[in-house]
Protein backbone atom coordinates (compact mmCIF):
# COMPACT_ATOMS: atom_id res chain seq x y z
CA UNK A 1 0.00 0.00 0.00
CA UNK A 2 1.25 3.43 -0.55
CA UNK A 3 2.21 5.81 2.05
CA UNK A 4 -0.51 8.02 3.12
CA UNK A 5 -0.60 11.54 5.15
CA UNK A 6 -3.58 12.41 7.00
CA UNK A 7 -4.42 15.00 9.39
CA UNK A 8 -7.51 14.42 12.04
CA UNK A 9 -8.55 18.32 11.88
CA UNK A 10 -8.94 18.68 7.93
CA UNK A 11 -9.05 16.40 4.95
CA UNK A 12 -7.22 17.02 1.58
CA UNK A 13 -8.24 20.37 0.03
CA UNK A 14 -10.27 21.79 2.67
CA UNK A 15 -9.77 24.47 4.73
CA UNK A 16 -7.11 24.13 7.47
CA UNK A 17 -8.76 25.43 10.93
CA UNK A 18 -7.63 28.85 11.93
CA UNK A 19 -6.11 27.47 15.15
CA UNK A 20 -3.71 25.97 13.11
CA UNK A 21 -2.88 29.40 11.62
CA UNK A 22 -2.04 33.09 12.28
CA UNK A 23 -5.24 33.94 13.25
CA UNK A 24 -5.22 31.43 16.12
CA UNK A 25 -2.96 29.56 18.39
CA UNK A 26 -0.60 28.95 15.09
CA UNK A 27 0.34 26.03 16.60
CA UNK A 28 1.15 22.64 14.31
CA UNK A 29 -1.83 20.09 13.59
CA UNK A 30 -1.91 16.69 14.11
CA UNK A 31 -1.11 14.86 11.30
CA UNK A 32 -0.56 10.85 10.72
CA UNK A 33 0.85 8.91 8.48
CA UNK A 34 0.11 4.97 7.40
CA UNK A 35 2.17 2.05 5.28
CA UNK A 36 6.01 3.43 4.78
CA UNK A 37 8.02 1.56 2.49
CA UNK A 38 9.75 -1.09 3.46
CA UNK A 39 13.52 -0.27 3.89
CA UNK A 40 12.50 3.46 5.41
CA UNK A 41 15.15 4.49 8.14
CA UNK A 42 13.68 8.01 8.26
CA UNK A 43 11.03 10.74 7.59
CA UNK A 44 11.18 14.24 6.39
CA UNK A 45 8.37 16.77 7.04
CA UNK A 46 7.88 20.04 4.86
CA UNK A 47 5.28 22.31 4.18
CA UNK A 48 4.91 24.90 1.75
CA UNK A 49 3.15 27.63 0.11
CA UNK A 50 3.59 27.91 -3.44
CA UNK A 51 0.96 30.68 -3.88
CA UNK A 52 2.85 33.36 -2.03
CA UNK A 53 3.60 36.84 -3.46
CA UNK A 54 7.27 36.26 -3.37
CA UNK A 55 6.93 32.52 -4.47
CA UNK A 56 6.96 29.24 -2.46
CA UNK A 57 6.59 30.29 0.91
CA UNK A 58 8.40 27.63 3.50
CA UNK A 59 6.22 27.03 7.18
CA UNK A 60 7.97 23.78 8.70
CA UNK A 61 11.09 21.79 8.01
CA UNK A 62 11.10 18.41 10.16
CA UNK A 63 13.73 15.53 9.39
CA UNK A 64 15.27 12.68 11.22
CA UNK A 65 11.42 11.43 12.31
CA UNK A 66 12.14 7.93 13.56
CA UNK A 67 10.79 5.38 11.09
CA UNK A 68 8.66 3.68 13.87
CA UNK A 69 6.59 6.82 14.31
CA UNK A 70 3.08 6.95 12.98
CA UNK A 71 2.41 10.68 13.18
CA UNK A 72 3.09 14.16 15.15
CA UNK A 73 0.87 15.55 18.01
CA UNK A 74 -0.54 19.12 17.75
CA UNK A 75 2.04 21.77 18.81
CA UNK A 76 4.68 20.49 17.82
CA UNK A 77 7.34 22.16 20.56
CA UNK A 78 9.29 25.15 18.45
CA UNK A 79 12.97 23.45 19.25
CA UNK A 80 15.55 22.37 17.31
CA UNK A 81 15.85 18.82 18.69
CA UNK A 82 12.77 17.16 19.77
CA UNK A 83 12.35 14.77 22.52
CA UNK A 84 11.44 12.15 20.62
CA UNK A 85 14.28 12.18 18.14
CA UNK A 86 13.68 14.59 14.96
CA UNK A 87 15.13 17.70 14.24
CA UNK A 88 13.81 21.00 13.09
CA UNK A 89 14.49 23.44 10.52
CA UNK A 90 14.40 26.52 10.12
CA UNK A 91 10.97 27.93 7.90
CA UNK A 92 11.13 31.29 5.55
CA UNK A 93 9.23 33.78 8.69
CA UNK A 94 13.23 32.81 10.14
CA UNK A 95 12.27 30.71 12.93
CA UNK A 96 12.76 26.79 14.05
CA UNK A 97 9.43 24.63 13.97
CA UNK A 98 6.11 25.52 12.37
CA UNK A 99 5.06 29.04 10.95
CA UNK A 100 1.00 28.60 10.33
CA UNK A 101 -0.52 30.12 7.35
CA UNK A 102 -0.83 33.97 6.85
CA UNK A 103 -1.55 35.15 3.43
CA UNK A 104 -2.57 38.30 2.20
CA UNK A 105 -6.02 39.13 3.37
CA UNK A 106 -8.49 38.15 0.53
CA UNK A 107 -6.05 35.68 -0.74
CA UNK A 108 -7.05 32.04 -0.51
CA UNK A 109 -3.44 30.09 -0.33
CA UNK A 110 -3.38 26.24 -0.52
CA UNK A 111 0.00 24.34 1.96
CA UNK A 112 1.51 21.41 1.16
CA UNK A 113 2.42 19.13 3.73
CA UNK A 114 4.61 16.61 1.91
CA UNK A 115 6.12 13.55 4.14
CA UNK A 116 9.05 11.66 2.09
CA UNK A 117 10.08 8.18 3.55
CA UNK A 118 13.94 7.81 3.35
CA UNK A 119 16.27 4.76 2.83
CA UNK A 120 18.67 7.00 5.70
CA UNK A 121 19.03 9.09 8.90
CA UNK A 122 19.78 12.34 7.39
CA UNK A 123 22.10 13.78 10.59
CA UNK A 124 21.35 17.01 9.28
CA UNK A 125 22.43 19.75 11.51
CA UNK A 126 19.38 21.38 13.67
CA UNK A 127 18.02 24.56 11.90
CA UNK A 128 18.57 23.72 8.06
CA UNK A 129 16.47 24.93 5.20
CA UNK A 130 14.19 23.46 3.06
CA UNK A 131 17.23 23.78 0.50
CA UNK A 132 19.64 21.86 2.22
CA UNK A 133 16.81 19.24 3.13
CA UNK A 134 15.96 19.04 -0.33
CA UNK A 135 19.77 18.73 -1.60
CA UNK A 136 20.40 15.37 1.12
CA UNK A 137 17.28 13.66 0.24
CA UNK A 138 17.80 13.55 -3.47
CA UNK A 139 18.60 10.26 -3.84
CA UNK A 140 17.00 8.93 -0.41
CA UNK A 141 13.26 8.98 -1.55
CA UNK A 142 11.71 5.86 -1.25
CA UNK A 143 8.05 7.42 -1.24
CA UNK A 144 6.13 10.48 -0.39
CA UNK A 145 2.79 11.15 0.17
CA UNK A 146 1.17 14.92 0.51
CA UNK A 147 -1.75 16.32 2.38
CA UNK A 148 -3.01 19.87 0.97
CA UNK A 149 -4.82 22.48 3.21
CA UNK A 150 -6.35 25.92 2.54
CA UNK A 151 -6.42 29.00 4.35
CA UNK A 152 -7.89 32.80 3.45
CA UNK A 153 -7.96 35.91 5.89
CA UNK A 154 -10.40 38.21 5.64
Amino acid sequence: MALTLTSPTFESGDPIPAQYTCEGENVSPPLSWRYGPEGTESLALVCEDPDAPGGTFIHWVLYDIPADMDGLPEDVPPDTRLSWGGAQGRNDFGNVGYGGPCPPTGETHRYYFRLYALDESLDLPPGATRHQLVSRIQDHVLEQAELIGRFSRG
